[in-house]
């Protein structure tokens, strides 16, 4: 186990690369990074690589798996274990994707929703800082900071307009509003529920490509 004791930058450094193809070594190892300066907590599984960022001693880790499957650390008993020492609950363990940022327009006319008392507004400043909404006919896309300061998208499909291609279409806009957004953004995360297959199929071929998996820990 490695032990990173710059972790708020540390984090944000992983997912820059991460976003570049450049991931933690498959070497089955375990790194705990300190908790990012916004708060979240996070479990996060690479390919052959775990990542912790949380505070927590890694004697503590240790000692709750001390012959682990790397698979472990995304299931419930050591999630519920965490989260009743940080005092957090689990969110959902979902897959993770990135997008690169495009240039040019989204693909299909957005109005921004400038109104910041609107519900789905407030919904999404529950979880995220900096956030836009977009409106188009039959759905909204929203960016956001998210886990260590990374762009994260959210796109929701009205119930009359879905099987038509309009998630995929929201998806990729977001990649072209990240662009205009900040000029050197370098792209977009998207979480998503494994169950969900339809929004995962949405993402892959909305152009994003999937990282690994995480678990969020949030504030009760």
């Amino acid at each position: 186990m490695t032990v990173d004791v710059a972790g708020p930058a540390a984090l944000a450094a992983l997912f820059q690369d991460a976003g570049r193809g450049v991931f933690p070594s498959t070497d089955g190892a375990v790194t705990v990074l300190r908790q990012p300066a916004s708060g979240e907590a996070a479990v996060l599984a690479f390919t052959g690589h775990i990542v912790i960022a949380a505070d927590v001693e890694p004697e503590w880790v240790t000692q709750l798996l001390p012959s682990a499957d790397l698979s472990d650390y995304l299931n419930p008993p050591f999630l519920a274990a965490l989260g009743e020492r940080l005092g957090r609950r689990v969110n959902c363990v979902d897959i993770v994707a990135y997008g690169p940022a495009l240039t040019g327009s989204p693909p299909l006319p957005l109005t921004e929703i400038v109104d910041r008392s609107h519900p789905r507004v407030r919904r999404a400043q529950r979880y995220r800082t900096d956030v836009r909404v977009w409106a188009a006919d039959g759905g909204i896309v929203m960016l956001g900071r998210g886990l260590a300061g990374r762009l994260e998208v959210a796109f929701e499909v009205d119930p009359d307009h879905r099987a038509r291609g309009l998630g995929r279409a929201l998806a990729r806009s977001a990649l072209h509003l990240a662009s205009q957004w900040r000029a050197d953004e370098p792209g977009v995360w998207a979480q998503v529920a494994p169950g969900n297959a339809a929004s995962v199929r949405t993402v892959l071929a909305a152009g994003y490509q999937p990282v690994g998996a995480e678990a969020l820990l949030v504030a009760p």
